[in-house]
Protein backbone atom coordinates (compact mmCIF):
# COMPACT_ATOMS: atom_id res chain seq x y z
CA UNK A 1 0.00 0.00 0.00
CA UNK A 2 1.39 3.42 -0.94
CA UNK A 3 1.00 6.64 1.00
CA UNK A 4 -2.18 8.53 0.18
CA UNK A 5 -0.54 11.91 0.78
CA UNK A 6 3.10 12.67 -0.07
CA UNK A 7 3.36 16.29 1.08
CA UNK A 8 2.98 17.97 4.50
CA UNK A 9 -0.66 18.79 5.20
CA UNK A 10 -1.84 22.39 5.37
CA UNK A 11 -3.81 23.53 8.44
CA UNK A 12 -7.17 21.79 8.61
CA UNK A 13 -9.22 24.97 8.84
CA UNK A 14 -7.52 26.44 5.79
CA UNK A 15 -8.14 23.29 3.74
CA UNK A 16 -11.75 23.08 4.85
CA UNK A 17 -12.43 26.72 4.02
CA UNK A 18 -10.76 26.29 0.62
CA UNK A 19 -12.99 23.37 -0.26
CA UNK A 20 -16.11 25.02 1.12
CA UNK A 21 -15.49 28.08 -1.03
CA UNK A 22 -14.64 25.93 -4.05
CA UNK A 23 -17.99 24.21 -3.63
CA UNK A 24 -19.68 27.61 -3.19
CA UNK A 25 -21.21 26.60 0.13
CA UNK A 26 -21.61 29.06 3.00
CA UNK A 27 -20.71 28.23 6.59
CA UNK A 28 -24.42 28.25 7.42
CA UNK A 29 -25.28 25.83 4.63
CA UNK A 30 -22.45 23.45 5.52
CA UNK A 31 -23.27 23.54 9.22
CA UNK A 32 -26.89 22.61 8.49
CA UNK A 33 -25.87 19.80 6.15
CA UNK A 34 -23.29 18.42 8.59
CA UNK A 35 -25.54 18.98 11.64
CA UNK A 36 -23.04 21.11 13.56
CA UNK A 37 -23.44 24.66 14.85
CA UNK A 38 -22.28 27.53 12.66
CA UNK A 39 -20.28 28.86 15.61
CA UNK A 40 -18.42 25.56 16.02
CA UNK A 41 -17.74 25.34 12.29
CA UNK A 42 -16.36 28.88 12.35
CA UNK A 43 -14.08 27.97 15.25
CA UNK A 44 -12.89 24.88 13.36
CA UNK A 45 -12.04 26.93 10.27
CA UNK A 46 -10.09 29.49 12.27
CA UNK A 47 -8.25 26.82 14.28
CA UNK A 48 -9.87 27.69 17.61
CA UNK A 49 -11.50 24.25 17.82
CA UNK A 50 -10.26 20.80 16.83
CA UNK A 51 -12.79 18.64 14.97
CA UNK A 52 -13.38 15.00 15.85
CA UNK A 53 -12.50 12.34 13.30
CA UNK A 54 -16.19 11.72 12.62
CA UNK A 55 -16.78 15.42 12.09
CA UNK A 56 -13.94 15.57 9.53
CA UNK A 57 -15.44 12.68 7.61
CA UNK A 58 -18.93 14.16 7.81
CA UNK A 59 -17.77 17.54 6.50
CA UNK A 60 -15.85 15.83 3.69
CA UNK A 61 -18.93 13.80 2.79
CA UNK A 62 -21.16 16.88 2.65
CA UNK A 63 -18.62 18.67 0.45
CA UNK A 64 -18.44 15.60 -1.81
CA UNK A 65 -14.65 15.48 -1.66
CA UNK A 66 -12.62 12.88 -3.56
CA UNK A 67 -11.25 10.13 -1.31
CA UNK A 68 -7.72 11.47 -1.76
CA UNK A 69 -8.79 14.85 -0.39
CA UNK A 70 -10.66 13.25 2.52
CA UNK A 71 -7.37 11.66 3.57
CA UNK A 72 -5.66 15.06 3.33
CA UNK A 73 -8.29 16.57 5.62
CA UNK A 74 -7.86 13.76 8.13
CA UNK A 75 -4.09 14.17 8.18
CA UNK A 76 -4.39 17.93 8.55
CA UNK A 77 -6.66 17.37 11.57
CA UNK A 78 -4.16 14.96 13.13
CA UNK A 79 -5.85 11.67 12.24
CA UNK A 80 -4.72 8.66 10.23
CA UNK A 81 -5.99 8.36 6.64
CA UNK A 82 -9.20 6.37 6.24
CA UNK A 83 -8.79 5.25 2.63
CA UNK A 84 -6.06 3.04 1.19
CA UNK A 85 -4.29 3.62 -2.11
CA UNK A 86 -3.21 0.36 -3.70
CA UNK A 87 -1.53 0.14 -7.09
CA UNK A 88 -3.58 -1.59 -9.76
CA UNK A 89 -1.11 -4.48 -9.85
CA UNK A 90 -1.37 -5.13 -6.09
CA UNK A 91 -2.61 -8.63 -5.12
CA UNK A 92 -5.77 -7.28 -3.45
CA UNK A 93 -6.72 -5.58 -6.74
CA UNK A 94 -6.78 -8.83 -8.73
CA UNK A 95 -10.59 -8.89 -8.96
CA UNK A 96 -10.56 -5.31 -10.23
CA UNK A 97 -7.90 -6.12 -12.84
CA UNK A 98 -9.92 -9.11 -14.01
CA UNK A 99 -13.09 -7.04 -14.28
CA UNK A 100 -11.34 -4.27 -16.20
CA UNK A 101 -9.69 -6.71 -18.56
CA UNK A 102 -13.04 -8.41 -19.16
CA UNK A 103 -14.60 -5.06 -20.08
CA UNK A 104 -11.74 -4.17 -22.42
CA UNK A 105 -11.67 -7.54 -24.16
CA UNK A 106 -15.43 -7.73 -24.44
CA UNK A 107 -15.52 -4.34 -26.15
CA UNK A 108 -13.50 -5.54 -29.15
CA UNK A 109 -13.44 -4.65 -32.02
CA UNK A 110 -14.14 -1.16 -30.69
CA UNK A 111 -11.48 0.91 -28.83
CA UNK A 112 -11.52 1.21 -25.05
CA UNK A 113 -9.06 2.68 -22.54
CA UNK A 114 -8.51 2.79 -18.79
CA UNK A 115 -7.16 6.03 -17.33
CA UNK A 116 -6.37 7.42 -13.90
CA UNK A 117 -7.38 10.79 -12.46
CA UNK A 118 -4.70 12.60 -14.47
CA UNK A 119 -5.61 10.87 -17.74
CA UNK A 120 -2.59 8.58 -17.73
CA UNK A 121 -3.17 5.43 -19.77
CA UNK A 122 -3.28 2.38 -17.50
CA UNK A 123 -4.63 -0.22 -19.92
CA UNK A 124 -6.37 -0.53 -23.28
CA UNK A 125 -7.63 -3.13 -25.70
CA UNK A 126 -5.97 -3.97 -29.01
CA UNK A 127 -8.40 -1.81 -30.98
CA UNK A 128 -6.90 1.36 -29.52
CA UNK A 129 -4.20 0.99 -32.20
CA UNK A 130 -6.76 2.48 -34.60
CA UNK A 131 -6.06 5.81 -32.87
CA UNK A 132 -2.47 5.40 -31.66
CA UNK A 133 -1.03 4.34 -35.03
CA UNK A 134 -1.20 8.02 -36.00
CA UNK A 135 0.51 9.31 -32.83
CA UNK A 136 4.19 10.31 -32.70
CA UNK A 137 6.33 7.83 -30.69
CA UNK A 138 7.42 10.43 -28.10
CA UNK A 139 3.76 10.88 -27.08
CA UNK A 140 3.44 7.15 -26.46
CA UNK A 141 6.33 6.87 -24.01
CA UNK A 142 5.05 5.99 -20.52
CA UNK A 143 3.37 7.56 -18.75
CA UNK A 144 1.10 8.20 -21.73
CA UNK A 145 -1.34 11.04 -21.21
CA UNK A 146 -4.48 10.32 -23.23
CA UNK A 147 -5.53 13.96 -23.56
CA UNK A 148 -2.07 15.06 -24.67
CA UNK A 149 -1.90 12.25 -27.24
CA UNK A 150 -5.37 13.19 -28.48
CA UNK A 151 -4.93 16.95 -28.92
CA UNK A 152 -1.20 17.36 -29.62
CA UNK A 153 -0.43 18.41 -33.21
CA UNK A 154 1.73 15.27 -33.52
CA UNK A 155 -0.95 13.12 -31.98
CA UNK A 156 -4.47 12.28 -33.10
CA UNK A 157 -5.40 15.92 -33.71
CA UNK A 158 -4.52 16.12 -37.45
CA UNK A 159 -6.78 13.12 -38.07
CA UNK A 160 -9.78 14.38 -36.09
CA UNK A 161 -12.14 15.83 -38.65
CA UNK A 162 -14.15 17.83 -36.09
CA UNK A 163 -11.11 18.85 -34.03
CA UNK A 164 -12.59 22.14 -32.81
CA UNK A 165 -15.74 20.46 -31.52
CA UNK A 166 -13.96 17.46 -29.97
CA UNK A 167 -11.22 19.60 -28.45
CA UNK A 168 -13.78 21.93 -26.84
CA UNK A 169 -15.59 18.89 -25.45
CA UNK A 170 -12.43 17.40 -23.91
CA UNK A 171 -11.26 20.70 -22.46
CA UNK A 172 -14.69 21.26 -20.94
CA UNK A 173 -14.51 17.85 -19.26
CA UNK A 174 -11.04 18.66 -17.97
CA UNK A 175 -12.15 22.03 -16.57
CA UNK A 176 -15.00 20.35 -14.70
CA UNK A 177 -12.54 17.82 -13.30
CA UNK A 178 -10.23 20.62 -12.16
CA UNK A 179 -13.15 22.30 -10.42
CA UNK A 180 -14.08 19.09 -8.61
CA UNK A 181 -10.57 17.97 -7.65
CA UNK A 182 -8.51 21.15 -7.39
CA UNK A 183 -5.58 19.13 -8.76
CA UNK A 184 -2.62 21.40 -9.62
CA UNK A 185 -1.26 18.97 -12.24
CA UNK A 186 -4.60 19.00 -14.04
CA UNK A 187 -4.55 22.80 -13.97
CA UNK A 188 -1.14 22.70 -15.68
CA UNK A 189 -2.35 20.10 -18.17
CA UNK A 190 -5.39 22.22 -19.07
CA UNK A 191 -3.14 25.23 -19.70
CA UNK A 192 -0.82 23.14 -21.88
CA UNK A 193 -3.64 21.70 -23.97
CA UNK A 194 -5.27 25.11 -24.41
CA UNK A 195 -2.06 26.31 -26.08
CA UNK A 196 -2.12 23.60 -28.75
CA UNK A 197 -3.02 24.95 -32.20
CA UNK A 198 -6.46 24.42 -33.68
CA UNK A 199 -7.62 25.85 -37.02
CA UNK A 200 -11.30 25.19 -36.38
CA UNK A 201 -13.90 27.08 -34.33
CA UNK A 202 -14.23 25.81 -30.76
CA UNK A 203 -17.81 26.05 -29.48
CA UNK A 204 -18.20 27.36 -25.93
CA UNK A 205 -21.22 25.10 -25.37
CA UNK A 206 -21.90 21.60 -26.71
CA UNK A 207 -24.83 21.92 -29.09
CA UNK A 208 -26.19 19.10 -31.29
CA UNK A 209 -25.94 19.18 -35.06
CA UNK A 210 -28.71 17.74 -37.25
CA UNK A 211 -29.69 14.33 -35.92
CA UNK A 212 -26.96 14.26 -33.22
CA UNK A 213 -27.62 13.24 -29.64
CA UNK A 214 -24.02 13.09 -28.38
CA UNK A 215 -20.77 14.91 -29.19
CA UNK A 216 -19.20 12.70 -31.88
CA UNK A 217 -15.56 11.94 -32.58
CA UNK A 218 -15.01 11.96 -36.34
CA UNK A 219 -11.71 10.28 -37.15
CA UNK A 220 -10.04 10.10 -40.56
CA UNK A 221 -8.96 6.51 -41.16
CA UNK A 222 -7.48 6.09 -44.60
CA UNK A 223 -10.09 7.27 -47.07
CA UNK A 224 -12.96 6.86 -44.61
CA UNK A 225 -14.26 9.04 -41.81
CA UNK A 226 -15.19 6.90 -38.81
CA UNK A 227 -17.65 8.36 -36.32
CA UNK A 228 -17.75 7.39 -32.64
CA UNK A 229 -19.48 8.25 -29.40
CA UNK A 230 -18.06 7.30 -26.04
CA UNK A 231 -19.23 6.23 -22.60
CA UNK A 232 -17.33 6.51 -19.31
CA UNK A 233 -17.62 3.84 -16.62
CA UNK A 234 -16.45 4.11 -13.02
CA UNK A 235 -16.71 1.80 -10.01
CA UNK A 236 -19.89 2.55 -8.10
CA UNK A 237 -18.81 1.98 -4.49
CA UNK A 238 -15.05 2.53 -4.26
CA UNK A 239 -13.30 2.63 -0.89
CA UNK A 240 -9.78 2.68 -2.36
CA UNK A 241 -8.29 5.84 -3.88
CA UNK A 242 -6.90 4.12 -6.97
CA UNK A 243 -10.23 2.47 -7.66
CA UNK A 244 -12.16 5.70 -7.09
CA UNK A 245 -9.98 7.49 -9.63
CA UNK A 246 -10.20 4.78 -12.31
CA UNK A 247 -12.23 5.44 -15.47
CA UNK A 248 -12.96 3.20 -18.45
CA UNK A 249 -13.81 5.07 -21.63
CA UNK A 250 -15.36 2.94 -24.37
CA UNK A 251 -15.86 4.10 -27.94
CA UNK A 252 -18.83 2.85 -29.97
CA UNK A 253 -19.55 3.21 -33.69
CA UNK A 254 -22.08 5.97 -34.31
CA UNK A 255 -23.13 4.64 -37.70
CA UNK A 256 -23.24 1.43 -39.73
CA UNK A 257 -20.27 2.43 -41.88
CA UNK A 258 -18.03 2.77 -38.85
CA UNK A 259 -19.23 -0.52 -37.36
CA UNK A 260 -18.57 -2.35 -40.65
CA UNK A 261 -15.09 -0.80 -40.98
CA UNK A 262 -14.12 -1.82 -37.45
CA UNK A 263 -15.34 -5.36 -37.87
CA UNK A 264 -13.50 -5.64 -41.19
CA UNK A 265 -10.33 -4.27 -39.60
CA UNK A 266 -10.55 -6.95 -36.91
CA UNK A 267 -11.29 -9.68 -39.46
CA UNK A 268 -14.78 -10.26 -38.10
CA UNK A 269 -17.83 -10.86 -40.28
Amino acid sequence: MTSAVAHPPRPFGELLRQWRERRRVSQLELSIQAEVSTRHLSFVETGRSTPSRNMVLQLAEQLDLPLRERNRLLLAAGYAPAYSENSLDAPQMSAVRDAVRQVLTGHEPYPAVVVDRRWHLLDANASLALFTDTVAPHLLKPPVNVLRASLHPEGMAPHIVNLGEWRAHLLSRLRRQVEISGDAELVALAAELADYPCDQPEPEVDLPGPGEIVVPLRFQYGDAVLTFFSTVATFGTPLDITLAELSIESFYPADAQTADALRARAGKP
